[in-house]
């Protein structure tokens, strides 16, 4: 019998000027904007709440500079040492491709067939140029889950937490495309089930 996944309390990163203006991120490097600051505080009093013994937890984040940002407030927030934790090359957030920096619209009016055929499949569509779907994103991501021996502090992205329910709780493809990730919250994964907080 498999054993239990440890839990995990997931962390979508703080606002950027680019969630603020609804354009793609994937996988640019754009910082947190003073909204996404005060959010990477809000997550980290209410994981003080979820998990008093946050000192014993591990802390891993996506190494870009708006997962970093705010696993370090958050630690800070916590009152532990802001720079200790592991980055992991495979929780940066799936690549929109040609389309990173576009915003929906501005996709829909360029390609709008292409819109189109993401719009009916987001899980298993690739953007053009390079770009990654979820399925592919699964895969990169299913290794890390398996890897994970304890309690786990885990700042990332939209899509990595869709890929983390898809895989962790057996969310629907569908659904898991389409939920909304908050920011400011945390996603806490126990077992098969989730709830926000």
């Amino acid at each position: 019998m498999t054993p239990p996944r440890p839990t995990i309390y997931f962390i979508r990163h703080g606002e950027t000027d680019w969630n603020l203006e609804g354009r793609l991120q994937g996988q640019k490097d754009i910082p947190l904007n003073d909204v996404g600051r005060v959010q990477a505080e809000e997550a980290g009093r209410k994981l003080r709440d979820l998990a008093p013994h946050v000192e014993d937890l591990a802390y891993i984040a996506s190494p870009m500079t708006r997962t970093r940002e705010t696993m370090e407030i958050l630690r800070r927030t916590l009152g532990l040492h802001p720079e200790s934790y592991k980055l992991d090359e495979r929780l940066v957030e799936l690549t929109f491709g040609s389309w990173e920096g576009m915003t929906w619209k501005e996709v829909r009016k360029a390609e709008p067939s292409l819109a189109a055929l993401r719009e009916q499949d987001k899980w298993h569509y690739a953007p053009p140029g390079g770009g990654e779907s979820y399925a592919m994103l699964v895969n990169r991501i299913r290794p890390f889950l398996d890897g994970l021996t304890r309690d786990t502090v885990v700042v990332a992205h939209g899509g990595v937490a869709r890929a983390f329910l898809a895989i962790a709780c057996g969310v629907n493809h569908r659904q898991a495309a389409s939920l909304d990730i908050w920011q400011g919250r945390v996603l806490m994964i126990e077992g098969r089930s989730y709830r926000w907080v």
